[in-house]
């Protein structure tokens, strides 16, 4: 979903990063603020009056989804569900969960809990333009207030349209698995919702766009088919953890992988390991105990000049609990793993032994073997 993203802060131990994509979307939200909303209503303003508030009105939208995407994290935290963090990107912010609800009651308040947010900030922006204007507050105040408490209200009635992915599509399959307590119909009906609605928005762009306005109908065909494209995803999500929940590792890991000493030099390890074996992953052990693993990504840090200089000892990674799982875990538990640590392969280990290393080739070609013959 994401390309190329910074981070900006951690707060209550989320991390708030920021996908370049963003910089688009504030810049056209600042000029379409500066140039059109407040010069619209409200006239005889100066040039950089309107730019000053289209900046201040931009921010205050950073800051509310921000918000609104705190209050999704927040509760599920409550509920166990892990938070990798918040990401802001091209179409608005999104809490990136590295797992699913475990109970209908979680989702549902970790899905309502957003637009119930971004309702009161709309009633807070609101209340404080009305107080603006009642003490005599200048224009630009009362005018970027109120057009924050317009902006929360719209972005909490888009959330609570029941189309999956959105808040309200995630309401509505909490209130189905409840309903019937099956997680797998409940997200079919609710992503299949999800799809139509994306299509919906695209097709009005698309009229949009053949009436003359291309930037608002692009703009509705881009958030159509990326709302019915995650609505697609998020059931083939459901659709793989179901499929891999109950097969133990040992069953598909590699065994007895290629392994490197840690006194190896850099320039060795590529031309001799990575380019000969093809891997991108190499456990490190000495004297048979495991220390870590090598990847091509530590590699990359270093100059290429300076590769017979340095050894694996000094760009290895440790092993943890988060890279680390064991050979009778659950399949569907490997594939959460990797996704919470953004990682394709895992090593899959007994105390400090290496008994192989689990990938995510490897689950995707048992997922594609066993839906082939199982259909």
């Amino acid at each position: 979903m994401f390309g190329k993203r910074l981070k900006l802060f951690k707060l209550l131990g989320f991390e708030v990063r920021l996908d370049l994509s963003w910089i688009f979307i504030a810049i056209l939200v600042v000029w379409s603020l500066s140039e059109g909303y407040f010069p619209y209503f409200y006239q005889d303003l100066s040039p950089q009056t309107y730019w000053l508030m289209g900046i201040v009105g931009a921010l205050g939208l950073f800051i509310s989804i921000i918000v609104h995407e705190f209050a999704h994290s927040l509760v599920a935290r409550q509920y166990g569900m892990s938070m990798k963090g918040i990401t802001l990107f091209i179409f608005g912010g999104v809490a990136e969960m590295g797992d699913e609800a475990t109970s209908p009651k979680g989702e549902f308040l970790m899905a309502i809990a957003g637009p119930i947010t971004s309702i009161v900030l709309a009633a807070l922006f609101y209340w404080g333009a009305i107080l603006g204007r009642a003490s005599l507050w200048s224009t630009p105040i009362f005018g970027v207030l109120q057009y924050l408490g317009f902006i929360n209200a719209i972005l909490a009635g888009f959330n609570l349209l029941p189309a999956f992915p959105l808040d309200g599509g995630r309401v509505l399959r909490s209130i189905l698995w409840a309903a019937k307590d099956n997680l797998k119909w409940a997200t079919r009906i609710s992503s299949n919702i999800g799809v139509g609605f994306g299509l919906l928005l695209a097709f009005l762009g698309i009229l949009q766009i053949v009436r003359g306005n291309f930037v608002g109908g692009m703009w509705w065909v881009l958030i159509g088919m990326f709302l019915q494209g995650a609505a697609r995803m998020s059931y083939q999500q459901i659709l793989t953890r179901q499929v891999l929940e109950g097969e133990p590792i040992s069953r598909f890991m590699r065994r007895d992988p290629q392994t490197v000493p840690s006194s190896l030099s850099v320039k060795d390890l590529v031309e001799n390991y990575i380019y000969s074996h093809h891997y991108k992953m190499f456990p490190v052990m000495d004297d048979g105990k495991l220390l870590g693993y090598v990847t091509t990504k530590q590699v990359q840090e270093i100059p290429r000049d300076e590769w017979d200089r340095h050894t694996v000892r000094e760009i290895y990674l440790p092993a943890s609990p988060e890279n680390t799982i064991s050979p009778d875990a659950d399949a569907a538990q490997a594939l959460s793993q990797m996704k919470n640590i953004g990682a394709s392969r895992l090593l899959v280990t007994e105390g400090d032994r290496l008994r192989g290393i689990i990938s995510l080739k490897d689950l995707m070609e048992f997922l594609s073997l066993k839906g082939e013959l199982e259909q």
